[in-house]
């Protein structure tokens, strides 16, 4: 089959019959790599733990792909990548120990089959979340667009992964830049356990990409000369600046979804089906129909069967990784003493949100790799005004706009820092996050520790939070706390215009994922601002008030409050100190123990989020493991457990305030 939609006709070049006899060898020995994986996991107990999901049928898509492209172009590929690995050219001795989660594996044990990555190579790497790999290649292709480096990024999808709404925004965003990618669908005709036609009507995936005006084919991919071409063509056209185009490639499924995978939900004729396309029986016929003798090609198997054999065998003999190192390469090391502290160029008063452009202006004045971009982020400057002339004083290709399509916006932000660039990416209202949530907490949080710190996305995600008078219960969540459980994400909240600057700058200049939070009720507020020729380092707290009878921890928009709270409730001669933490992961525990110290131990924690869950618990139970030798006494003051109502009346009704923080301190320190 080689139907095209939008993609030239150009014909296909005759047999290469040295090209053929090539990709037999390889896909021989593809089949036997994951043959061999396969066969540890079924022996009783187990030699190896997990689950592994097979290209068997498929391996003429990477090869092929590969052929096609130029030597620096990159691969991302879905969680069925052993393939792509294979075929980008990893040590498979490295891909194979990474599967058995050995220490000499790609990345140490820590991914296992489904998600090993290496970055450092042409080979992003793989990913277990369907469809999450798209965005992340619009993010590696803006990079290389930044860069002018020519690179063009194929990336590999499953029918399935078709119905993702990643899947979707990736290609609008693809499209509205004109990204150099090539989306790759490995269509098997099985999405997991259900048939790929009960769940779609249209005939070949390839039409989806019509809507998008994406240039699309469907092809025959257990033939690699066909997919070589087809690559071919494809990349040509991104190279030339047209943008990106899809290849839907039809293979067999010849082996099960997974490693457990009984198949008992296909039918006897569609596995006789997919048998009779095998790649490895096509190419042998017709090798042995243009006169290769069958002999030469039965050595050929025989040697790959053997070469595999060695390979597991000296990868079953090798090290498992130590226990020790399982801690390890979660963040980068923070720089606690030694940094140099940033020079002040310049002090004057701001807003809040003024303080937030200006801190954008330095990062886009000092360093030429950071890119700022978001829904409506570049021509009106932002919806709060938060990036105001930025596109006119450094140009369309830094400061952009973007489809509505947050999966898009922080997938191709985790690919962009991938690839060498310093993003920093604004999400409206915090609220709209959770649509886009897996490419924080399954992707960004995650590259540093899998690569065992070899690879890391420094990137930036501004966003507000918070109740304003009139907003409603999804446009007024307080969210720190979700974020700030995930290992690998830094999250900060600044409260003033001086901090939302220095928060900022702090993030930017940080090698990890950071989410810098911001209050929408706070934009307007003014305060004297330092502008600074350089960044602070993350993690640290502010103390903002001494006290020796109690002590506020708070953050965010609670400190204006707790510091008026304190204020009144010195008039009654208490003295009641408040700690602005700032940074919620990590957190600045020397800061918090000194605070604790001095209050004798009496600390009221305040903060907008809602009770259960909110941050106050954990502070609190961290409080005791820091000081298990003093005796605490330790308050909370919160949002009760509601949705937020848009009544302002209703808001004052749950929000802490000056009044009600003094009261809880009162009650506290008496």
């Amino acid at each position: 089959m080689n139907v095209s939609v939008g993609v030239s006709r150009q014909p296909l070049k005759e047999f290469d019959m040295n090209f053929a006899r090539e990709m037999f060898a390889r896909i021989a020995f593809i089949r036997a790599f994951e043959a061999k994986a396969w066969a540890l996991t079924q022996t009783n107990p187990p030699r190896v733990m997990g689950s592994m999901h097979f290209c068997a049928g498929q391996e003429a898509v990477p090869l092929g792909a590969v052929a096609g492209l130029q030597e620096e172009d990159q691969l991302i590929a879905t969680y069925r990548g052993h393939g792509w690995a294979l075929a980008a050219g990893l040590d498979p001795h490295s891909v194979m120990a990474e599967i058995c989660q050995k220490a000499e594996g790609l990345n140490g044990g820590r991914a296992g089959s489904p998600y090993f990555m290496a970055p450092d190579t042409r080979f992003i790497g793989e990913n277990s979340i369907v469809g999450a790999g798209t965005t992340m290649a619009c993010g590696v292709a803006l990079a290389n667009l930044s860069l002018g480096n020519g690179r063009i990024v194929v990336v590999s999808i499953g029918d399935g992964a078709m119905n993702q709404g990643a899947s979707h925004e990736a290609f609008a965003f693809a499209a509205a830049k004109k990204l150099p990618v090539i989306f790759v669908v490995e269509n098997n005709g099985w999405s997991e356990l259900t048939a790929t036609s009960d769940m779609f009507l249209v005939e070949r995936l390839a039409q989806r990409a019509n809507g998008y005006g994406i240039p699309a084919a469907t092809i025959n991919g257990a033939d690699p000369m066909i997919v070589r071409d087809s690559i071919g063509l494809a990349a040509a056209r991104a190279r030339a600046g047209e943008g990106p185009s899809l290849l839907e490639c039809r293979v067999p499924r010849l082996w099960g979804h997974y490693n457990r995978d009984i198949e008992h939900y296909r039918s006897k004729s569609d596995k006789a089906e997919a048998e009779a396309r095998d790649p490895l029986a096509e190419l042998r016929g017709r090798l042995v129909a243009s006169g290769m003798p069958a002999e030469d090609l039965d050595r050929i198997v025989a040697l790959q069967d053997k070469q595999v054999e060695h390979l597991v065998e000296t990868v079953m003999s090798s090290r498992d990784p130590d226990p020790n190192s399982a801690r390890s390469n979660v963040i980068a090391p923070l720089l606690t003493t030694g940094r140099k502290v940033p020079k002040v160029v310049e002090t004057r008063e701001m807003t809040y949100i003024e303080a937030v452009n200006a801190a954008l202006r330095a990062e886009l004045e000092n360093e030429p790799r950071t890119l700022v971009y978001g829904e409506d982020v570049g021509k009106g400057g932002g919806i709060f005004g938060a990036s105001r002339y930025l596109q006119r004083d450094f140009g369309a290709d830094r400061v952009f706009d973007t489809p509505i399509a947050e999966n898009a916006i922080l997938g191709s932000a985790v690919g962009a820092a991938l690839a060498g660039m310093k993003p920093i990416v604004e999400i409206m209202w915090a609220d709209f996050i959770f649509v886009a949530l897996d490419q924080l907490v399954n992707q960004a949080a995650n590259i540093r520790y899998i690569t065992g710190g070899k690879s890391s996305v420094p990137l930036v995600v501004r966003t507000q939070q918070g109740a304003t008078p009139g907003s409603c219960a999804q446009h007024s969540q307080s969210i720190e706390a979700m974020l700030a459980h995930v290992p690998g994400l830094k999250v900060a909240l600044a409260a003033t215009a001086s901090d939302v600057y220095s928060l900022l700058r702090a993030a930017a200049a940080d090698p990890d994922p950071c989410v810098v939070i911001e209050s929408r009720s706070l934009y307007q507020t003014k305060s004297m601002v330092d502008l600074t020729d350089g960044a602070e380092a993350v993690g640290t707290a502010r103390k903002r008030r001494d006290g020796k009878d109690a002590v506020i921890l708070t953050w965010g928009t609670m400190v204006g409050p707790s510091l008026a709270a304190a204020e009144a409730l010195s008039a009654g001669k208490l003295d009641v100190g408040v700690l602005d933490l700032r940074w919620l992961n990590p957190l600045d525990e020397k800061a918090i123990v000194g605070a604790v110290t001095a209050a004798n131990g009496k600390v009221l924690i305040v903060h907008e989020a809602v009770r259960t869950g909110g941050f106050a618990g954990e502070i609190a139970m961290r409080i005791g493991e820091l000081v298990p030798e003093m005796d605490v006494r330790i308050s909370r003051l919160t949002t009760p457990d509601v949705r937020m109502p848009s009544s302002p009346v209703l808001q004052r009704a749950l929000l802490p305030n000056a009044e009600t923080i003094a009261a809880a301190a009162k009650t506290l320190a008496s």
